[in-house]
């Protein structure tokens, strides 16, 4: 894998994880200020769930580089030349 690949597969990563993060201790407020929307969370907490974001897609990324280069799957054979 080259440096190109690694970053792109860790920002893949990192957006998937992000968008299961995001709903994480979410609470909407007892009593929505006028103009607010309803739903929007009280203290959404960005900051920590982007460093959390970033630690597991980190963990992730280390064990998609793990199977990719020691060639426990290997994707090259399985399209055979005929």
């Amino acid at each position: 894998m080259n440096v190109f690949t690694g970053v792109l597969v860790y920002v893949l990563i990192w957006w998937v994880v992000l968008f299961m993060v995001l709903p994480w201790g979410v609470r909407p407020p007892e009593d929505p200020e006028t103009g607010h929307a309803p739903s929007a969370p009280e203290r959404p907490m960005l900051w920590r769930k982007a460093l959390a974001t970033s630690v597991i897609a980190a963990i992730l990324w280390l064990g998609a580089y793990y199977l990719i280069t020691s060639e426990l799957l290997q994707f090259r054979g399985a399209i055979q030349k005929s």
